[in-house]
């Protein structure tokens, strides 16, 4: 099969490798389509995270959907021919999190494409239990738009993830990082209810994304969230932030943006140690809470139920590419130009 590995030094390489076996315990996938993520721009540039992390030879990618061609010995819950993404992060279970259901904690956690081989390949084999079947649908039935956002549930989990660990019923949301998935937080939290919801970015292309899909968008650097809150007619600060950026600047303007009480959801990932105002976040009783990956599998029930009640998240994919056409893929992701690129693999296999 054909597969996209690291070598160690920057840049990826596409080449033939024997079909993965399957393991008791275990399904073999046809990749249909795959999304490329930060994570995998980092492997590609063989930055000094990916130094630390990822051993060479190693297949990347984690975000994908596929159709099932192959069961390991033991599993009786899935099927071939079923149509199913996958969750990334593989866990213990036996761990004390794991034991107490809480498997996103799992302090033993290995992720597809960074600790074990990933996706951007023919065929990934992965546990049973990190498989989530779409119902109803098969690889010859699905839409090539559904295939699409199927491709995409692992950081449209992360979006949920987030967007939902506060009630946001009502309230007015900051959401930092018009990146793919800080625009699909702030969809699903108009799509929970909430009342303003506000997008900040520093990267026009994004903000003009944002604005398409019907959100208030700025440039903090340009215009100020105090004066957005008294256009929308808000009389105190944001009631829930969500942190999608990583940038320190970000976290700053949040605090001085939000209202007594206001708690915020951190996805980004910082490059660098934040200095934050605690005086503030105590003496205005502020809550910060880190989120990492998806709540397996109450996050993906929550997805599943939101896309049934006409939830559509397919407006943040910009961008999709043949498999054979990954390098022309990768170099738009990291234009930063672009919302969310997809990888098509049924080039490849005449489906």
């Amino acid at each position: 099969m054909r597969a996209l590995v690291t070598r160690g030094k920057p840049g990826l390489e596409l080449i033939e490798l024997p079909e993965p076996e399957t393991p008791a315990g275990h399904v073999k996938v046809r990749v249909l389509r795959a999304g490329i993520c930060g994570t995998d721009l980092h492997i590609d540039g063989w930055d000094a995270w990916a130094q630390s992390a990822v051993t060479p030879g190693l297949t990347v990618g984690h975000e994908f959907c596929g159709e099932i061609v192959e069961v390991g010995e033991g599993v009786t819950d899935y099927a071939v021919g079923q149509l199913m993404s996958g969750e990334g992060h593989v866990v213990c279970g036996h761990c004390r999190n794991c034991r107490a259901g809480r498997r996103h904690l799992c302090i033993h956690t290995s992720n597809l494409g960074v600790q074990r081989d990933g996706c951007f390949a023919e065929h990934v084999v992965l546990p049973a239990t990190n498989v989530w079947v779409h119902p109803g649908l098969t690889a010859a039935t699905a839409t090539p738009e559904q295939l699409d956002v199927f491709g995409i549930y692992d950081p449209f989990g992360n979006a949920v993830h987030t967007a939902l660990k506060f009630p946001v019923i009502g309230e007015d949301v900051l959401v930092t990082g018009a990146g793919p998935i800080g625009l699909m937080a702030a969809m699903v939290a108009r799509h929970a209810g909430a009342r303003h919801i506000v997008i900040t970015d520093i990267a026009e292309p994004r903000l003009e994304l944002a604005r398409s899909l019907g959100f208030r968008a700025l440039n903090p650097r340009e215009e100020s969230i105090g004066a957005v809150q008294r256009e929308l007619g808000m009389q105190e600060g944001f009631d829930v932030a969500l942190e999608m950026s990583g940038s320190p600047s970000a976290l700053v303007g949040i605090i001085e943006n939000l209202n007594f009480g206001g708690r915020i959801a951190m996805l980004g990932l910082p490059a660098q140690p934040i200095e934050v105002d605690f005086a503030k976040v105590v003496s205005h009783m502020l809550t910060i809470q880190g989120i990492y990956g998806r709540e397996m599998f109450e996050t993906w029930y929550a997805m599943a139920a939101m896309a049934q009640t006409g939830l559509d998240v397919s407006p943040v994919i910009t961008d999709r590419f043949a498999f054979a056409d990954w390098e022309a893929a990768f170099e738009r992701a990291r234009s930063g130009d672009a919302g969310k690129v997809v990888l098509d693999f049924t080039d490849l296999q005449g489906a």
